[in-house]
């Protein structure tokens, strides 16, 4: 099976996307087709071996739109496209107000000017055919294809009123005319696409603003010598060299050299990290001061930069479930308004006894004030926005169906050990024993420690490091299995373990014996330090709780999400983490490959449940969860394994996609009410329902200005959502 996005041209309406995608649905080979109007891209997934890329794009052509493939190297192209489409819409606009403002003035001021009809047949003609044009082309599509659309809407109504018009003008002089009607009908339609293709622009900044990060060139070795080459040239295994204030090009792993290198575009995070040789760097991060050369690991397509503007533009691209609603009701809408605005003619002409011209004024309102674009774009412009902010701020969500769940989600299991905690054992706490001197304790430590190939060795060397303590020299270390290590450290007998460690040598702990219970009912590991027979110092190694990971648990709390933890430490471990976060629901002792079953069993309940893990081990959990969030740690598979990734490896990020969830389906609900209560209190006024008992009757000048700001206001309103908190 094969991806293929397709950029589709000609579309002007939910109808319009409706129709490139039954058209593509339909092929044979074709297993799913998602046509986004916002994006004016398709999301095509097909069998190779049954349908062509080129197949595809015919299918598209046979309902009348474009389509050619959207590739990489084409997001340039496709901006300035974009770019000359609004300057045409700008220029068509111009031209049709030119002649739209005396064509209204002459037709609802000067009743008396000479010539008025054959001057406004003059003003009008050029905008129903030349400004139109593009209106006619989308109705001539849509009836060859035996549907409807928003052009359908306007072609029916406006030719409808210039029809009748340039009867009038040959046949009955004095009689009531369209001409300005259909003109400045036209001129609100084009100004309100002028507007929504301009607003729509801004719903593509987030990924404008990544594709602004990659760098042009990159300095590389060739034959021994420095080359500048296009970063598009630079070749995996290249060797790569980068000075201090520039951007790194590619992803790879720093052969020689240190630095330290502004991540936050890609993590968030604020304070640039250490690298040095053997580092992986992350093409596009910033090089602050060393100079070094990596060997490039990943480049074009295939770096982390890419793969998240690739997730963004697919999630931007995808369809969230509340938009088959607008797909179904869009569908029907258009032939129902067709056969609205006929029955009422017929009514008001044939039974309430009205002249043809206010019949006429009735159908022509229902027609131009029912297109369904705002319906259309309720769901895509939000979802483009929301999917944009998350970029921005560090939360990669890769399908509208993921932003939609979240805001259901009413349990959050996290996994511990890189998630909720750094990964990484660290000394937590260190006492010295019956005033034995601290610096010398932690220096024996550190020293007996050196030659140590125990996972806790690092940490203890870490503490040394960061209290400025070199470690003392080492001499007949010898690793006492499931007990701990001994040795000579600076000419003194130096053993660090646990109880069974001391006591095998004779050295008597008893009166440490309740800190040590202390340390360990915090689920930590306690260690003993044993200078020539005797307890020098006690230390406890813990895998250390995140900084923002009370906070994360406390904001889902407050949201009324229940938080649940899961790990395979042990129980107490697990109890004393659990307690330290705030966290009461502690699954424990649990393997890897059993995870998804816990998130079965809360499902089983009745419970949304959102799984977070780091991506590698939490796949097949993260998977059975309704939204998989993954912590990115610079993996590939965390990229694949949730339907939310979160850059930053901050579990604050949590609740800020929740709320994010939240805030964008909220902002579709909105736009799907009041572009219904729209049509749903528009089209009874247009078609006199009140009139009768009122006298209200709506103009189809006005009308046409409600159509066009229905979809401004909707896109608007989308975009509102950019400024929106998350905190």
């Amino acid at each position: 099976m094969k991806k293929v996005n397709l950029k589709i041209t000609g579309m002007h309406c939910a109808s319009c996307s409706a129709l490139v995608t039954r058209g593509l649905a339909k092929t044979e080979g074709v297993l799913s087709a998602n046509v986004n109007l916002s994006t004016e891209k398709a999301q095509v997934e097909y069998d190779e071996a049954k349908v062509d890329v080129q197949k595809l794009i015919e299918a598209v052509k046979k309902k009348g739109y474009g389509a050619a493939v959207s590739t990489e190297a084409d997001k340039t192209v496709e901006e300035l496209d974009k770019k000359r489409e609004i300057e045409e819409l700008g220029r068509l606009l111009a031209f049709s107000i030119a002649l739209a403002v005396p064509a209204f003035l002459l037709g609802m001021f000067f009743m008396e000017a000479p010539y008025r009809l054959y001057l406004l047949f003059l003003f009008s003609t050029p905008i129903q055919f030349i400004a139109g044009a593009r209106f006619y082309r989308g109705a001539w599509a849509a009836f060859r294809n035996r549907t409807s659309n928003m052009d359908t809407l306007i072609v029916v109504g406006t030719t409808a009123a210039y029809a009748y018009s340039v009867w009038v003008m040959l046949a009955k002089p004095m009689a009531d005319q369209y001409f300005e009607t259909a003109a400045v009908l036209i001129t609100f339609v084009l100004a309100g696409k002028y507007l929504e293709a301009s607003a729509k622009g801004k719903t593509g900044e987030a990924i404008r603003k990544l594709m602004d990060l990659k760098p042009k060139t990159a300095t590389v070795l060739r034959d021994g010598r420095e080359t500048v080459i296009p970063v598009d040239d630079v070749r995996v295994g290249d060797i790569v060299v980068v000075k201090p204030g520039e951007k790194i090009p590619v992803d790879g792993v720093i052969t020689s050299g240190s630095t330290s290198v502004d991540e936050s575009m890609i993590t968030g995070e604020s304070i640039p990290v250490e690298k040095s040789e053997g580092s992986t760097v992350i093409g596009s991060t910033i090089n602050k001061h060393g100079s070094f050369a990596f060997k490039a690991t990943k480049v074009g397509a295939d770096t982390t930069l890419a793969q998240i503007i690739r997730l963004v533009e697919d999630a931007q691209g995808s369809r969230a479930p509340i938009q088959r609603f607008a797909d179904v009701v869009s569908s029907w809408f258009v032939p129902s308004v067709i056969a609205i605005a006929l029955i009422s003619f017929g009514f008001w002409y044939l039974v309430a006894g009205k002249t043809f011209a206010f019949a006429l004024t009735i159908a022509v309102s229902v027609l131009v004030i029912s297109c369904p674009c705002a319906l259309g774009l309720a769901t895509p412009t939000a979802i483009m926005v929301g999917v944009g902010k998350g970029a921005v701020n560090g939360i990669l969500i890769k399908s509208g169906e993921a932003l939609e769940t979240a805001q259901k989600l009413d349990a959050v299991i996290f996994d511990k050990t890189g998630t909720l905690t750094s990964g990484k054992p660290a000394v937590t706490d260190f006492n010295a024993v019956r005033s034995f001197d601290e610096a010398e304790a932690v220096k024996l430590m550190a020293g007996i420690e050196k030659g140590s190939e125990h996972p806790l060795a690092d940490a203890v060397l870490e503490y040394a490091k960061s209290r400025g303590v070199e470690p003392g020299r080492t001499i007949g270390f010898q690793a006492v299995p499931g007990m701990g290590v001994k040795g000579m450290v600076d000419g003194r007998l130096v053993l660090l373990g646990n109880r069974r460690l001391m006591e095998a040598n004779g050295v008597d702990v008893k009166a440490e014996e309740p800190v040590l219970q202390r340390l360990e009912d915090e689920g930590k590991t306690a260690v003993i330090l044993g200078v020539d027979g005797k307890p020098a110092a006690l230390a406890a190694i813990a895998d250390t709780v995140k900084d923002t990971s009370v906070e994360a648990v406390s904001k889902l709390k407050e949201m009324g999400i229940r938080v649940y933890m899961i790990t395979g430490d042990n129980r107490r471990t697990a109890n004393a983490v659990g307690k330290r976060l705030g966290i009461d629901n502690v699954f424990a002792e649990v393997m890897p490959e059993d995870k998804a079953g816990y998130v079965k069993k809360l499902q089983a309940e009745g419970r949304r449940v959102g799984m977070v893990g780091d991506g590698i081990n939490d796949a097949p959990a993260l998977a059975q969860a309704d939204v998989g969030i993954a912590m990115a740690s610079g993996t590939d598979v965390a990229m694949e394994s949730g339907s939310v990734v979160l850059m930053r490896n901050n579990p604050v990020d949590v609740p800020k996609a929740i709320v994010l969830s939240r805030q964008t389906m909220a902002k579709i609900r909105q736009n799907m009410f009041w572009a219904l209560f729209y049509n749903t209190v528009g089209i009874p006024v247009a078609a006199g329902a009140f009139y009768p008992f009122t006298g209200w009757l709506l103009s189809p000048i006005i009308a046409g200005g409600a159509m066009a700001l229905s979809s401004v206001s909707v896109v608007t309103n989308s975009l509102l959502l950019r400024y929106r908190r998350l905190a």
